[in-house]
């Protein structure tokens, strides 16, 4: 029995399932019907259902970092503006540079490619930076972190653009008659997409093996330049994607508030995920868990009637109180505490 107790605490996404049980367990103690779910005109409620709707660019967010950070050993911090730069030229296109517009002046797939490729450009800049003239990563990527929402500015000419049609709305609403909100079923696809593209293939093992040792990797004939270029791209493209998805949450192109602060939340549900942020060997499973125990925190303290001003604290406390207890240090220091109690007990009863 205590052997399979050790095999299932040992395991690499028991500390992410822990914490986002605890956050769980933490919000039925403050709300006794924070499980429950009712169906409103056709559409399901609930905290559940909120968190796991609101959470859908953050899972999207999160397993594109968990890609740039096993690859590189460093962080894309530009995502959120990725997101407001995509989300901007998509609502630009469709509105035809009207600041309002009812009608789409240009095809709704042709604003979204273009989106994603603008996002493309972004990581492959990023990319480029980081893989080819060796920036470090937090470095390469704070300069469209600070450039982005000036750029997203720029397409938009300083206002918000509105995209008045209920077509558009589907991507950040629900589809037809369906009670699950259309969100969920992008960032599934999403996880699935990259889950198969990194198990089926040999990227995965490729990703894990320059993140552990890109001067080795070279030498058994893997270009790790292209991969961490790709994995930047990747990201990049990701990024997009949440990006038109939060734009049509609000059918709007806001520069300021898309994707504001949500690099932070990614790079967090990537270290909540048991992920290691120097690189190597990741879980995009432990990211997507760490983007929900992210986002069930927010709205457990949403709950609490904490103020957004100040969210950040209490989220930044807990966050601590995590990543401690995932240490690997920690860790160390709690398994000798627990020999050396065993070995004094054994001592006591003359063993």
């Amino acid at each position: 029995m205590r052997y399979k107790i050790k095999i299932l605490t040992g395991h690499r996404l028991f500390m992410p399932f822990l914490c986002l049980a605890v956050v769980l367990l933490v919000n039925v103690l403050k709300t006794p019907a924070f499980f429950q779910i009712s169906m409103n005109n056709g559409v399901f409620y609930g905290y559940m259902v909120d968190i796991i709707n609101r959470g859908s660019e953050l899972v999207i967010l999160a397993i594109g970092m968990t890609l740039v950070t096993a690859a590189s050993g460093g962080q894309d911090i530009s995502v959120g503006a990725v997101m407001a730069v995509a989300a901007a030229l998509c609502c630009q296109i469709l509105s035809g540079g009207k600041v309002s517009t009812n009608i789409f002046e240009n095809p709704l797939l042709l604003a979204m490619l273009a989106a994603l490729a603008a996002a493309l450009l972004c990581g492959a800049f990023n990319g480029f930076l980081v893989a080819k003239l060796h920036i470090q990563p937090m470095v390469a990527t704070l300069i469209l972190f600070t450039a982005g929402r000036g750029i997203a500015q720029l397409i938009t000419r300083g206002q918000i653009t509105y995209i008045r049609v209920d077509s558009y709305k589907v991507l950040g609403g629900y589809i037809g008659k369906c009670p699950i909100p259309t969100p969920v079923f992008m960032s599934m696809a999403a996880v699935i997409l990259i889950a198969v593209v990194v198990k089926k293939t040999a990227l995965g093992l490729y990703i894990e093996s320059v993140g552990v040792n890109a001067s080795a990797s070279r030498l058994v004939g893997l270009n790790s330049s292209l991969i961490k270029f790709l994995t930047y791209v990747l990201c990049g493209v990701l990024a997009g994607f949440a990006g038109i998805i939060a734009s049509s949450r609000i059918y709007s192109a806001d520069a300021n508030n898309i994707g504001l602060y949500m690099e932070m939340d990614a790079i967090l549900a990537v270290a909540l995920g048991g992920n290691i942020l120097s690189g190597g060997k990741f879980s995009l499973i432990g990211s997507v868990i760490g983007a929900y125990t992210i986002q069930a925190l927010t709205t457990t303290l949403y709950a609490m009637n904490v103020s957004a001003d100040q969210l950040p604290v209490y989220k930044a406390v807990v966050v601590i109180t995590i990543v401690v207890l995932q240490s690997p240090v920690f860790r160390k220091f709690m398994g000798n505490h627990k020999r050396n109690a065993f070995r004094k007990r054994e001592e006591r009863h003359g063993y």
